[in-house]
């Protein structure tokens, strides 16, 4: 990239730096001393403040680079991100984002202790959290890698190193001192900036075509060498039964993913009311879909404008076709259009990482200090704060989230979510599911659930080709594959539900009935919520 495309970007990229900073600089100097204002903003958030807010948390990097990505890599196969990614959504609204509200405070862990006894349970249900927050982490880091290493005009590895250093700095400072109420106004602007970004983009894709989608979709198809079969399921997925079995694992885990995800369902303690949690996820719906319908034209048109060849040429996996596609619809290498458009398109791709991560962090570091810290300390022990300690917790998760993501710097972004996806749907749906609606559920039930999915998804990805047995692996020169699936959903959440169902079957403690009823009631009519 030329010094004008670096200079503009990376100008772009201090502003957005320095106004997410003085938000966080801002709201720092509020009382973020209780645990209500530090993990939840005082609840004070409207429906249509949330709503934005969800959908910034949730349009990732792996929406806007991975996806488009994948999409122009591998056609008609990519699609299914986009709409696993949105059919999601009607399972929170329908069977979680109330319930939730209303049976929680700040974490998962709530809910299911609400009606069993708490230290198992909370064990089990932070290290969960956990677990999928990392995950999450390490795919919007490689992002941020993959993004300004092209900015800068190579892929060499320190670039990319020291991104990921930079991000998770950002990303420990907007938590440790912004708290919720911080991290809600980032995303808020963040999702702003994206809507625009993508419907910018989109509107110049559709003009180039003169608004001829069929005719875009045919010369993405000419242009992949592919033919009509880059239209048509089965280029990534449908080469044998081993690729099928992995279409649909990748397609239960997105489908179910977002329910167990730890900081979606934070964000429904930041509203007053379950009504009002309930509109935020509506809200967040109409945003998310017409922005994962948009993601589906700038796949195609980067196919078709670019050419599936040269986006793999920048970047293996895909995650640069966005940004190229702007360069290209500017007026390409050396126009000020495209050094313009390029920048802008940089910048909020950026922001949309430091945006995620700054909520999975903040949700994650709330495991650790409401769930973990406070069923594992010794009695005796001097008491601290948990907002104390969730602060401290940031700062080991940003470095074990950096560790992680300079090993997977390779891997596509929205692949590396989908993994994370599938263990939230394997440990904390299934427990989560049994605890409002099963009445016989019991402790050891919760706890075999969340270990009976959790063990079995991360073990499954260790033995995946994911991590070794090819050319694309993490570790491409060792093989230790056995198991065959990229995705590890297909066993893993139906693995969560059995042991649930097992669990609570052959445990000896009899279902509190009462404890049940009241937790039912405050989940229905919101009674004794807080």
């Amino acid at each position: 990239m030329t010094t004008d495309h670096q200079t503009t970007a990376l100008l772009l990229f201090s502003a957005f730096v320095a106004v997410t900073l003085g938000i966080t600089t801002w709201v720092s100097r509020h009382r973020q001393g209780s645990a209500e204002e530090f993990y939840a903003g005082g609840r004070l958030f409207s429906p249509l403040e949330n709503g934005f807010a969800i959908a910034g948390d949730y349009m990732s990097a792996a929406s806007f680079l991975g996806i488009s990505g994948l999409i122009a890599l591998v056609g008609y196969d990519g699609m299914l991100y986009s709409v696993g990614f949105l059919v999601a959504w009607l399972v929170v609204l329908f069977l979680v984002a109330e319930l939730v509200r209303n049976c929680g405070r700040f974490t998962l862990a709530d809910v299911v202790a609400a009606r069993m006894r708490e230290r198992p349970v909370r064990i089990a249900a932070g290290t969960s959290s956990v677990a999928v927050s990392v995950l999450y982490l390490v795919a919007q880091m490689v992002g941020a890698g993959s993004l300004v290493a092209l900015l800068l005009g190579g892929t060499g590895e320190a670039v990319q190193a020291w991104t990921v250093v930079g991000v998770g700095a950002l990303m420990v400072i907007y938590v440790s001192l912004g708290g919720m109420r911080a991290t809600t106004w980032i995303q808020i602007v963040k999702a702003v900036l994206l809507l625009g970004g993508t419907i910018t983009l989109t509107v110049l894709v559709l003009l180039r075509f003169h608004g001829d989608i069929n005719r875009m979709l045919h010369t993405a198809a000419e242009r992949s060498g592919h033919g009509d079969a880059f239209l048509a399921p089965g280029l990534a997925y449908g080469g044998d039964w081993t690729a099928r079995f992995d279409f649909i694992s990748l397609g239960l885990a997105l489908v179910l993913g977002t329910a167990g995800l730890p900081h979606i369902l934070s964000r429904f303690y930041t509203v007053p009311t379950a009504r009002a949690a309930r509109r935020s996820v509506v809200w967040a719906i109409g945003l998310i879909g017409g922005f994962y319908l948009m993601t589906i034209v700038l796949g195609f048109g980067a196919a078709a404008l670019i050419g599936p060849d040269a986006v793999r040429a920048s970047h293996a996996s895909g995650n640069t076709a966005v940004p190229l596609l702007a360069l290209d619809l500017g007026g390409g290498a050396g126009t000020t259009g495209g050094t313009v458009l390029f920048a802008v398109v940089a910048a909020v791709a950026f922001a949309t990482i430091l945006a995620v991560v700054a909520g999975i962090t903040l949700a994650s570091s709330a495991s650790v200090a409401h769930d973990l810290y406070a069923s594992l300390r010794r009695p005796g022990g001097k008491p601290r704060s948990e907002v104390a300690v969730a602060r401290v917790a940031a700062v080991g998760i940003g470095v074990v989230a950096i560790a992680l993501g300079l090993l997977a710097r390779d891997l596509n972004v929205a692949f590396l979510v989908g993994l994370a996806f599938a263990v939230a749907a394997s440990a904390n749906l299934p427990v989560l599911l049994y605890s409002l609606f099963w009445r016989g559920f019991t402790t050891r039930g919760a706890v075999w659930s969340v270990y009976g999915g959790l063990i079995p998804a991360v073990v499954l990805v260790l033995l995946s080709p994911v991590v070794s047995g090819g050319p694309d692996s993490l570790f491409p020169d060792a093989d230790f594959q056995l198991f065959p699936l990229q995705n590890p959903g297909l066993v893993s959440i139906p693995l969560g539900f059995l042991a649930g169902w097992l669990g609570t079957v052959t445990s000896p403690e009899v279902p509190d009935e009462a404890r049940h009823a009241e937790t039912e009631v405050r989940s229905l009519t919101g009674a004794g919520a807080a």
